[in-house]
C-alpha cells in the first residue's frame, strides 16, 4: 500500500556532468507529472514523463532537473546583429541629441556589452547529459517511492485498525437486531391490553409484529456488509487500492445508511452513526492512497 504524498531526490555524476533530481508528489485523482528544468533538457520532458509512469499510477508529480556540466567543449559563438544594429542606433541618437558627448566605438567596447555575443546552444543535450538525467530521475523515484511505500503502511495500519471497529459494530447490530421485533410485540401487546381492558387479538398483534419487523428487517444490509469487508480486507492486500476502496467505502457508507433509516432502535442506530463516523474517517484516508 502506496501513499500518494512523498519527496525524493537523486543525484548521478558521469565524465564531469552531475545532474540533481527533486521528485514531489500529493494528492491527485489521476496522475498529472509537471517537469521544470533548464531549456537544454526540453527534448527529455516526454521520457522524463514516461519514466516517472513506470514507477506511479496516481498523484500530482513535480519534478525538478538541475545540472553542472564541467567538461571542456567547444562552444559556439556568435554575433547578434540586430541587438548591435539596436545599440548602433540608440548611439546615434544619442550623439543626436548631445553632440558633446565622446565617441568610444572600440571593438572592446562592442564585447562588453549584453548580448551582442552569444552562446549557440542549439546542439541541445548529448547522450552523456541525458544518461545521467535518467540514472538520478530513477533514483529519485526510488527514493520517492520508498517514501511512499513506508507512509502508505502506516495508513493501512490506520484502516485496517478501523475497519476492525466497523466489523465489531456490525457484530453489535446483528446481535440487537432479531429482539427488537419481539419487544415491539410485547410493547403492542401492553398498549392493546391497556386500552382494551384485557381483551387482546393476539391474531391482530401477531399481524402487525409480522409487519414491522419486515419494515425493520436489516439482514440484507448485515449480509452485504460483511460482504463488504471481506472484500476490503482482501483489496488492502493488492497494489494500487486508492481507487478501488474509495469505491467500496462508498457502499460501506450507503448499507449504513439504510441500517439507520430503517431503525426504530436506539442501540442499533447508535452503533450505526458510530460506523458512519468511522467510514468517514476511512475514507479521508483514502483519498491519500495510490
Amino acid at each position: 500500500m502506496y501513499s500518494m504524498t512523498g519527496y525524493g531526490k537523486g543525484e548521478y555524476t558521469e565524465d564531469g556532468v552531475t545532474v540533481s533530481v527533486e521528485v514531489k508528489s500529493v494528492n491527485n485523482r489521476y496522475l498529472d507529472v509537471s517537469v521544470k528544468s533548464p531549456r537544454i533538457l526540453l527534448c527529455a520532458e516526454d521520457p522524463i514523463r514516461a519514466t516517472v509512469r513506470e514507477y506511479l499510477s496516481r498523484g500530482h508529480i513535480d519534478v525538478f532537473v538541475s545540472f553542472t556540466d564541467k567538461r571542456e567543449k567547444p562552444r559556439g559563438l556568435y554575433v547578434d546583429w540586430g541587438t548591435v544594429n539596436a545599440y548602433m542606433n540608440a548611439a546615434a541618437e544619442l550623439k543626436k541629441a548631445y553632440p558633446l558627448l565622446e565617441d568610444d566605438g572600440s571593438l572592446s567596447f562592442f564585447l562588453r556589452l549584453p548580448d551582442v555575443i552569444r552562446s549557440d546552444d542549439t546542439g541541445g543535450a548529448d547522450e552523456v547529459l541525458l544518461g545521467c538525467v535518467d540514472k538520478a530521475l530513477r533514483l529519485a523515484l526510488e527514493a520517492l517511492t520508498e517514501m511512499r511505500r513506508s507512509e502508505g503502511e502506516r495508513l493501512k495500519e490506520d484502516l485496517l485498525s478501523r475497519m476492525e471497529t466497523i466489523a465489531s459494530l456490525r457484530e453489535k447490530i446483528a446481535e440487537r437486531a432479531p429482539y427488537v421485533s419481539e419487544e415491539y410485540r410485547e410493547k403492542l401487546t401492553d398498549r392493546i391490553d391497556e386500552y382494551l381492558s384485557g381483551k387482546v387479538d393476539e391474531t391482530r398483534i401477531l399481524t402487525e409484529a409480522a409487519v414491522f419487523a419486515d419494515k425493520c428487517n436489516i439482514d440484507e444490509e448485515l449480509t452485504r456488509l460483511k460482504s463488504h469487508i471481506d472484500e476490503y480486507y482482501a483489496v488492502c492486500e493488492t497494489e494500487p487500492v486508492g481507487r478501488k476502496l474509495d469505491f467500496l467505502i462508498q457502499e460501506f457508507n450507503r448499507e449504513c445508511n439504510t441500517i439507520c433509516s430503517k431503525s426504530c432502535d436506539t442501540e442499533i442506530t447508535a452503533n450505526a452513526l458510530e460506523m458512519k463516523n468511522e467510514i468517514e474517517k476511512i475514507r479521508e484516508q483514502i483519498q491519500n492512497l495510490e
